[in-house]
């Protein structure tokens, strides 16, 4: 199922021309047309980004970015703000108040788009973060010995233990989720989905992942995986 995104603008140009190109990207869009039909769709449909004028009249120009921030269900929702190339004010305070990017109108849509993979790319991440923080704690309440062999490090990197002769084996965190991913059998255009990627990207983290552990195609790489306990359960 593709990630579904909110465009919130009374100008219908902008609403079609801004959902007509994240469709092409492989987005699902909803539309609204003031500020009050948004928040109905953001209750009922939960999406994962919002794209929004500021400029409305039906409320306030930053009330629904208020909401947004202040509803414990939608407070890390990203959000991607619009407004005129020459309202400086109205986009420092959209950013006061909690918006996640700015993009002044008229825009690019090729801008829009990499905008918003950002996002939700960054989103993706924190949520995995918060989930394997959850697995540790979890684990730690299990235990009363934790083996400081698998220390998980902060800085974007985790230790793989070697088992008998393997060597110490360094693996980001985007490389530890796409193997993950390659031993549960899906392929490259699905992670790419999963963790908001290019395929491409995907394609060159596993790449990275054959020369570091000296394999030469998925099936082995699994295999060593699964050997060596290269994969966190």
């Amino acid at each position: 199922m593709s990630l579904l995104i909110l465009v919130v603008d009374d100008d219908p140009t902008i609403r079609y021309e801004a959902s007509s190109s994240l469709e092409k990207f492989g987005y699902s869009v909803i539309t609204a047309g003031d500020s009050q039909e948004a928040l109905n769709i953001i209750e009922e449909y939960h999406p994962n980004l919002i794209v929004t004028d500021i400029t409305m009249s039906e409320l306030d120009d930053y009330q629904l970015i208020r909401w947004v921030r202040q509803h414990p269900k939608f407070r890390i929702l990203p959000v991607v703000f619009l407004t005129a190339r020459v309202d400086v004010e109205k986009r420092i305070r959209g950013y006061q108040l909690g918006g996640d990017a700015c993009l002044p109108k008229p825009f690019e849509l090729n801008e829009l788009y990499a905008i918003v993979r950002n996002l939700l790319e960054r989103l993706q991440l924190m949520l995995w973060e918060w989930r394997l923080g959850m697995q540790q704690q979890s684990m730690e309440r299990q235990t009363s010995s934790v083996d400081t062999t698998y220390q998980v490090y902060l800085n974007n990197q985790e230790y793989i233990p070697p088992v008998d002769s393997i060597e110490q084996i360094f693996l980001t965190r985007r490389e530890r989720m796409v193997l993950k991913f390659l031993t549960e059998g899906k392929s490259n255009s699905q992670i790419a989905t999963s963790l908001y990627l290019s395929r491409r990207t995907v394609e060159k983290y596993v790449s990275n992942l054959l020369g570091k552990t000296g394999t030469n195609n998925r099936v082995e790489l699994v295999h060593f995986a699964r050997k060596n306990n290269l994969i966190n359960h």
